[in-house]
């Protein structure tokens, strides 16, 4: 009995030193993020971990307790044999998790959930932003991680426990031991009180990146994991009436068409529409916005002659949530994507969808996997007669890691549009070219990322320029607008409202001349706001809104993971849901934006739970 009672402890308390010696590994691999933090601060990030530590490790103890308690009644070298296997898969799954969150949090800046499983369904797409020496550094970091905490775990503690001593009084033992299982379910739920642990229970500082390196990634994926299906009961702020009450301010009331010039954009209500999403084209590279100077000649270009959105904001930090947003006005989910889902993905509506009903022919061009994070089920279903993407080009085009670069399907769509028959027609490109890793066939800025979004705005230019000089250009509406935004420059975090911060073009020749719009928005009222130049019916997008109408309430919300920002021109609240607070609030009316925002969520999560 008290051989495996301690076998049983030694291997608990391995496990949780092999949680607890992730935080300073985290934070050393990141040490450009850390490098001011105080070793009390280091020691203070392991301490608070630890609920979250001890309740991975409890469901980890779990079974092998379970097995302890079965050898009470049938010994033999079994035991040892499953121990063995047992703990090798379960340390090498929690190798392949940590190895893989220090990486991703370079880029996402949250720590691992059940995101890059999505991504993965893909796995040459998902490989494709990922650099050929990083990957095999992780392959050999996983080896490692995973040889330095199995080989001394089965050396010192499963060795020899197949020959554990016979049990004298078994009935006893047996009770222990399911006593001890018992035991195991406080710490895997937190305690003994209603509420039971989320991630939210480290989070200890003001500082979010030290309540980020204090999560257990293990515990991370597997809560996220846990936010599957029942989006209904997800966010629940406030009671319904409540909720309804609350969104009904943010929401049309009404269907607005432009009333006189002022309000009316363009110049006649079925132009051609070529609408191109820039990837990660982020606000703070564009020297209009505030940004690095030089890095967007030609969007600013566009910019200064056609209609420029000064307050807009991208939805979400992914590029199949950014095109839902966009397409199908629907916000951005902070714990999953709709995309993952065809069979409520399909019941959006979508700008394709109503356009289709007024004749319009629609096509969508993108030089990588149209396949990837279920790209293609929702194009169709959105209405889309036609998608060129990279199994329509030569092997030679495909140059980069995701397929062709943006110089060579800028030309393709050049065509595309010279060799369309029928009109009206809209057209959707998504570049890819300033996506991770970045490599591209141009060299003006040392910063990778900046190179890349300037090599695509070198695209977008020279394809610009080139169509001027068609008769197409005439009856052409241009709206240009990135997926997404990219967390630079270093020391943003993925919830600031700088992280998703973005430029909106309209230009073409239906553009009535230059404007600057400075009202809050965000990609899901790109909906809205453009069927309604249209005089198109837009009711059935109730999260969009039409930024033209001049009574309609004006504001701006995005998505990170599990929480939300909300902003307009009076005040701004980035709500953290596991930190269960705002986290960061500027202006004189914080309180209520934070409980808009929460309806927002809240109604949001009910109509997803609806479809």
């Amino acid at each position: 009995m008290k051989q495996r009672l301690l076998f049983l402890l030694k291997i608990y308390l391995w496990f949780i030193f092999m949680f607890m010696l992730q935080k300073p590994l985290f934070m050393l691999f990141h040490y450009n993020l850390f490098e001011k933090a105080s070793l009390i601060d280091w020691m203070q990030v392991i301490y608070h971990g630890l609920p979250l530590d001890l309740s991975v490790a409890s469901y980890i103890l779990a079974l092998p307790v379970f097995v302890a308690l079965v050898t009470v009644w049938i010994q033999g070298l079994w035991a040892e044999w499953f121990y063995k296997g047992y703990f090798a898969l379960i340390i090498a799954i929690l190798s392949l998790i940590f190895i893989s969150d220090i990486e991703l949090y370079t880029y996402w800046g949250f720590r691992m959930d059940a995101t890059p499983l999505f991504y993965l369904k893909s796995p040459a797409d998902a490989m494709a932003s990922i650099p050929f020496w990083v990957l095999v550094l992780g392959i050999i970091g996983v080896i490692l991680y995973f040889a330095i905490f199995w080989y001394p775990l089965n050396r010192w503690f499963v060795k020899g426990s197949g020959k554990w001593k016979f049990c004298k009084h078994r009935i006893k033992s047996t009770c222990w031991f399911l006593l001890l299982l018992g035991l195991l379910f406080i710490p895997i739920r937190g305690g003994i009180s209603v509420s039971t642990i989320n991630v939210g229970r480290v989070y200890y500082s003001d500082n979010m990146l030290f309540n980020h390196a204090a999560i257990n990634p293990a515990f991370s994926l597997l809560a996220s994991l846990s936010k599957g299906q029942d989006f209904k009961q997800q966010y629940r702020f406030m009671d319904a009436d409540k909720a309804d009450q609350e969104f009904s301010k943010m929401t049309h009331s009404r269907v607005y068409f432009p009333e006189n010039d002022s309000v009316r954009w363009i110049n006649r209500e079925r132009p051609d529409i070529l609408l191109i999403i820039l990837e990660s084209f982020s606000g703070t590279a564009m020297e209009k916005l505030g940004g690095v100077p030089g890095v967007m000649p030609n969007l600013t270009r566009l910019a200064e002659e056609g209609i420029f959105f000064t307050n807009f904001y991208a939805n979400s930090f992914r590029t199949d949530r950014g095109l839902v947003s966009i397409l199908s006005g629907y916000p951005a989910q902070p714990t999953t994507s709709i995309m993952k889902y065809p069979v409520k993905s399909q019941s959006l509506p979508a700008i394709s969808k109503s356009l289709r009903k007024e004749g319009y022919d629609i096509q969508f061009l993108y030089g990588g996997d149209a396949d990837f994070t279920n790209m293609r089920s929702y194009f169709i279903s959105s209405g889309f007669q036609s998608i060129v993407s990279d199994k329509d080009f030569p092997v030679s085009d495909l140059l980069s890691k995701w397929g062709a670069n943006d110089g060579t399907t800028f030309i393709r769509f050049s065509e595309l549009i010279q060799n369309q028959q029928k009109h009206p027609f809209m057209k959707v490109f998504l570049t890819l070219s300033s996506h991770e890793p970045f490599d591209v066939p141009y060299h003006h800025f040392d910063d990778p990322y900046l190179n890349s979004v300037a090599y695509t705005d070198s695209c977008l230019g020279a394809f610009v320029d080139r169509f001027r000089q068609t008769p197409q250009w005439n009856n052409t509406l241009i709206i240009l607008v990135p997926d997404h935004a990219m967390r630079y420059p270093a020391g943003v975090q993925e919830p600031d409202i700088v992280r998703h911060h973005i430029p909106m073009v309209w230009c073409g020749g239906v553009v009535n001349g230059s404007k600057v719009i400075n009202d809050y928005g965000s990609q899901i009222d790109i909906a809205a706001t453009l069927l309604g130049q249209m005089n198109i019916d837009y009711s059935d997008f109730k999260f969009s809104k039409n930024i033209a109408d001049t009574t309609q309430y004006k504001f701006a919300y995005y998505t990170f993971k599990d929480g939300f920002g909300y902003l307009d021109s009076d005040a701004k609240v980035i709500y953290d849901n596991e930190a269960g607070k705002a986290v960061f609030s500027e202006g004189d009316t914080t309180g209520s934006k934070e409980n808009a925002g929460k309806a927002f969520l809240q109604k949001l999560y009910d109509d997803l739970g609806s479809r």
